[in-house]
């Protein structure tokens, strides 16, 4: 299956008109990355949505429709935006931990670790037993046995994953838990009067006065706010100051984002969240299904408190199943679900592979901005508070269901003469940064950042008036 035929079945599973699709062209679809999964399709399509989704708003809101393009080698580039970022033209830190990779247990199989977060490392070294050089991490993987070594990390909520065969994670129960799920779920939750898109605030952009509340980190759900940004969207992105985060992704996914710092384990600060709620649009989050209920945060209470609200919840394995609580990564659900040990296999290693990009996390993103702009149009047409629904491995789960692609290794690198003229320079307090820019040629309203990325904690906690820049 190729990204238009993706595409279209998807705009039409999200409630997308079938005409709307004649206004949008995908091109450059014959040059994926190397890889045995067509990264390019994923990746073309779930930008392609949102693009699409974006520009249907603004005909919504304008009466004037416009054609969108996208490039799918471009879509590529996007995909791992990370690995092109500059700042005062040096690459930033490296984002990995030394003990995060894969390594060989005793039974001869394969785990991989997760230890970019300094608690996520001290975690997984209190298991093991040993210190955190490399060499010492791989004798004490050595002494375990690789699935039993698994479940032990997860029982201590660290970040891990046993390199399972595809047909090993079809055989398990939270395979067959997400393939009773769809790729994206939107879902009414609650009854509200309909509400126009952007609160009467003249339509400059597709999300002109739309207001998103970012609670995320890392890659997916940061890619998503930072699609509403571009977009026109005011989003204010909510952290603390007690939560890692890694640089080079505060940077890159920051980009049209203000950020503010509250701890939600204080009830006053907890209250100035829930103000924020009171009057926003959209309530972006990745926190593990069910985490942030504890704090009287579930999608049925703040739909109470805010109705018309549209909640996005991205999650690492679904919201059912054994799994539901495990914490996961991109390359970690790579591993759980045979990707890796099936690009390991192609790429004749003695272990597990990797896909060529962050592909789960990029698209799941997009996937999730897709789904809110879709949930945002139908709050207009119809009332309601909606609740978006996506996850790392049910995004796995679509990669994998379009099949291998024939002599896939063999494909062409992404240079960086070719990626050059799609980078763009914006002055920020880190320094001058040079980063990807937007993907989509919208031809009424090319999406752009108005503001740089910013240190986390820059901002107050409150929403700018429709009048402030």
């Amino acid at each position: 299956m190729d990204a238009n035929t993706a595409l279209a079945a998807l705009w039409s599973k999200g409630g997308g008109e079938p005409d709307a699709l004649d206004m949008l062209r995908i091109t450059d679809l014959a040059s994926p990355l190397p890889s045995v999964f067509r990264v390019g399709a994923i990746a073309a399509a779930s930008i392609g949505l949102q693009a699409l989704a974006a520009a249907q708003i603004w005909r919504q809101r304008t009466g004037r429709p416009q054609q969108v393009e996208v490039s799918g080698r471009r879509a590529l580039a996007m995909f791992r935006s990370e690995r092109y970022l500059r700042v005062d033209g040096r690459a930033p830190a490296e984002l990995r931990s030394p003990i995060t990779g894969y390594f060989e247990a005793g039974d001869g199989r394969w785990i991989q670790l997760h230890a970019n977060f300094p608690h996520h490392l001290a975690g997984i070294l209190r298991v093991l037993g040993c210190d955190g050089d490399h060499a010492a991490v791989a004798r004490a993987v050595a002494r375990w046995q690789a699935a039993e070594l698994d479940q032990r990390l997860a029982d201590a909520g660290q970040c891990a994953a046993l390199v399972r065969t595809p047909d090993e994670w079809q055989a398990h129960p939270q395979a067959a838990a997400i393939a009773s799920l769809p790729l994206f779920e939107i879902i009414r939750i609650g009854d509200a009067p309909p509400e126009p898109i952007g609160r009467g605030v003249a339509a400059r952009q597709p999300l002109s006065g739309v207001r998103m509340l970012d609670l995320s980190r890392v890659i997916a759900a940061p890619v998503a706010g930072r699609t509403f940004a571009q977009h026109g969207a005011q989003v204010l992105a909510i952290g603390a100051a007690h939560l890692p985060n890694l640089l080079p992704l505060v940077i890159d996914n920051g980009r049209g984002k203000r950020s503010a710092h509250l701890d939600l384990r204080t009830p006053r600060e907890r209250e100035v969240l829930l103000n924020l709620v009171k009057e926003g649009d959209v309530f972006l989050q990745a926190y593990r299904p069910g985490a942030l209920a504890a704090y009287g945060l579930s999608p049925e209470a703040l739909c109470r408190l805010r109705p018309g609200l549209v909640q996005v919840t991205l999650s690492a394995y679904g919201h059912i199943g054994p799994w539901a609580q495990r914490r996961g990564f991109d390359s970690l659900v790579q591993s759980a679900t045979g990707i890796a040990w099936q690009e390991g296999q192609a790429a004749g290693l003695a272990g597990p592979g990797r896909l060529p990009c962050q592909a789960l996390d990029h698209a799941t993103g997009f996937l999730a901005a897709f789904g809110a702009m879709m949930a945002l149009r139908r709050r207009e047409q119809e009332g309601g508070s909606w609740l978006v629904r996506v996850s790392l491995a049910q995004t796995g789960r679509w990669l994998q269901s379009l099949g291998a692609l024939p002599n896939g290794l063999a494909a062409t690198e992404l240079g960086d003469a070719e990626v050059a003229p799609w980078l763009q320079t914006i002055d920020s307090p880190f320094g001058r940064v040079r980063a990807v820019a937007p993907v989509e040629r919208m031809s009424l309203t090319p999406p752009r950042f108005d503001m740089p990325p910013v240190p986390l904690g820059t901002h107050a906690p409150a929403w700018l008036d429709a009048s402030e820049p």
